[in-house]
């Protein structure tokens, strides 16, 4: 179907909108569709008028194409085209289409007639689909007003959730931030513990206090420390040296409280601040006392390694120092005991006789672990007999009360030898006395008696090592006899006497286990080591030199130098040259 209108006024205008409104409501066009059909055609007529001239306006309606999206409907074609002048001047048709809700039909004429009835008619027709129109406009903008108000909600839910992620990712930066902190300082501390740890290690590790002092610099340079100075006072306790150290330090001295003398407070807990030193004023010093029970007993002075200490740096310096001072205290009274203990050792062993056709030889060497106050002893004398008593014993334990207890063992040998005796009988009433005296003391020894009348030499031994017999050709064996059970003990006892014929230039060898035995190889071993010792000499050597002798028995046997216990040797050698 097509219809065509001529248009060359406004009359011809309003009665081909007319007709292709109602055409338009023919083919079942929707209002708002139709309405924008017709609003368009008329303005496209307006500007038609306007411009002059003669005007066609066509109207197809032809079934939608076969592929299309709209295909099994109709749509409507409007086309407004130029005739003679417009057309002449090139104006381009105008071209607008419509889709029908269902295939075109056939439909008549629909002429306009001039009855403005019909006009009238026809334009409270377009008012009602204008009416209809703006009713669809004021839904749509109600739900537009709506959409608006749901965006501005959601807008705003979005910026309340972008500032909620922004203050969350704040507050993880910081936690993030304060977790690096807070491993950084574990690590600090951590690092802190484990120095402070091996360093007291070491420092404990000496018992000698000048030792101690030359290690303090070496633990401290050059991680917590540029110099290091150890004033340690001498044994007047004089703490006045000016000219050798800053004025902090003899302060910290008198007062026993660390110092740190610079040109800016410190800022460290427990620690005085002080002007910069005088003979280094362009470096801060801490000055720390070495504490003790009484007074300090020196000062150690630090030089900063680059940046000065913080808070923590100085409370690890400030303990190290203190566990520095416990060592140094530690080990000077240890040196002092010691000196004592020696002191004491050597005036409990006696001098050695020297009788006619027996030369004694006798070494001691106390322990290198403790105090050096050991119960191993040795002693020789005359009986009134003539005859020459030799002793080697060794009181369980050490220290004061052990080195009491030999002086006291010693003592009773030789008030009974007085009495005469063997040395098995001599034994036996040593055995009561240490049980009634000390009943949780024990103690082992071995006697021998020589008779310069007599070749047979008398001996016993209480749960002592066996003597070591070399005779003048060179062989060695040890007098295995059974000794009786060590002295002290809840048991009675009496112990047996054993002889032994010696020939001139034989040597008899009495020791203490110090000498032979060693934990990782037991007493065996240590014994076949002296036999072997003691036959290496030659005869002439033992006859001219028997204190050189005893020295080359040590020197083999204590190639170790950390000995566990006291170490007591004696020699017995009858004279063989003529």
């Amino acid at each position: 179907m097509t219809r065509t209108w001529q248009i060359t006024g406004v009359t011809d205008a309003a009665r081909a909108r007319v007709a292709v409104a109602r055409l338009a409501a023919a083919y079942g066009v929707p209002p708002l569709e139709r309405t924008r059909l017709a609003a368009s055609l008329s303005t496209r007529l307006r500007q038609c008028l306007t411009k002059g001239g003669t005007w066609r306006l066509t109207l197809e309606a032809a079934p939608a194409p076969d592929g299309a999206p709209d295909a099994g409907r109709g749509v409507l074609h409007a086309v407004v085209t130029p005739e003679y002048e417009a057309a002449a001047a090139g104006e381009p048709p105008w071209r607008t289409s419509v889709s029908c809700p269902e295939a075109v039909p056939a439909v008549g004429d629909d002429a306009v007639a001039d009855d403005p009835a019909a006009l009238a008619e026809a334009l409270l027709g377009a008012d009602e689909d204008t009416a209809l129109v703006l009713d669809r406009l004021t839904e749509q903008e109600a739900l537009v007003a709506f959409h608006r108000e749901e965006l501005q909600q959601t807008n705003q839910g979005v910026v309340a959730l972008h500032a909620e992620l922004d203050a969350a990712g704040r507050a993880q930066r910081e936690a993030f931030a304060a977790e690096r902190k807070a491993r950084t300082e574990a690590e600090n501390a951590r690092r802190r513990l484990t120095f402070l740890a091996d360093a007291s290690a070491v420092l404990t590790a000496s018992l000698d206090h000048h030792e101690i002092v030359r290690r303090l610099p070496d633990l401290l340079v050059p991680e917590y420390a540029a110099d290091v100075d150890v004033w340690i006072f001498d044994q007047e306790g004089d703490r006045n040296r000016p000219p050798a150290h800053a004025a902090a330090a003899v302060l910290a001295a008198r007062t026993g409280r660390p110092q740190y003398a610079a040109a800016q407070p410190g800022g460290l807990p427990g620690v005085d601040d002080q002007p910069p030193s005088a003979l280094d004023p362009d470096r801060p010093l801490l000055c720390i006392p070495l504490p003790t029970r009484g007074a300090p007993l020196g000062v150690l002075t630090l030089a900063p390694p680059g940046e000065p200490w913080d808070p923590d740096d100085a409370v690890m310096l400030i303990e190290l120092t203190r566990r520095a001072a416990i060592a140094i205290d530690h080990a000077q009274r240890y040196q002092h005991n010691r000196d004592i203990a020696e002191t004491l050792q050597r005036a409990l062993l006696t001098d050695l006789p020297a009788p006619p056709g027996l030369s004694l030889a006798a070494r001691y060497l106390p322990a290198t672990h403790g105090l050096n106050i050991g119960g191993d002893w040795y002693d020789a004398f005359r009986q009134p007999d003539g005859g020459v008593i030799v002793v080697v014993g060794d009181v369980t334990g050490h220290g004061l009360r052990a080195a009491v207890m030999m002086s006291q063992l010693r003592t009773a040998l030789r008030a009974y030898a007085v009495d005469g005796g063997s040395p098995g009988r001599l034994l036996t009433r040593l055995h009561t006395f240490l049980h009634h005296l000390q009943p949780d003391l024990f103690a082992t020894a071995v006697i021998a008696r020589f008779h310069p009348d007599d070749p047979t030499m008398t001996w016993a031994a209480a749960g002592h090592p066996p003597p070591v017999l070399r005779t003048p050709d060179g062989r060695v064996r040890t007098l295995d006899a059974k000794p009786g059970a060590m002295l002290g003990i809840p048991l009675e006892q009496e112990i047996a006497d054993h002889t032994e014929l010696l020939a001139p230039g034989s040597t008899l060898a009495l020791y203490t286990d110090g000498l032979v035995e060693r934990r990782a190889r037991g007493i065996d071993p240590g014994i076949e080591r002296l036999a072997e010792a003691l036959g290496s000499f030659a005869p002439e050597q033992l006859d001219t030199d028997l204190e050189g002798s005893a020295d080359g028995i040590l020197r083999p046997l204590l190639s170790d130098s950390e000995r566990d216990d006291d170490v007591c040797l004696l020699l017995c050698h009858l004279d063989g040259l003529g």
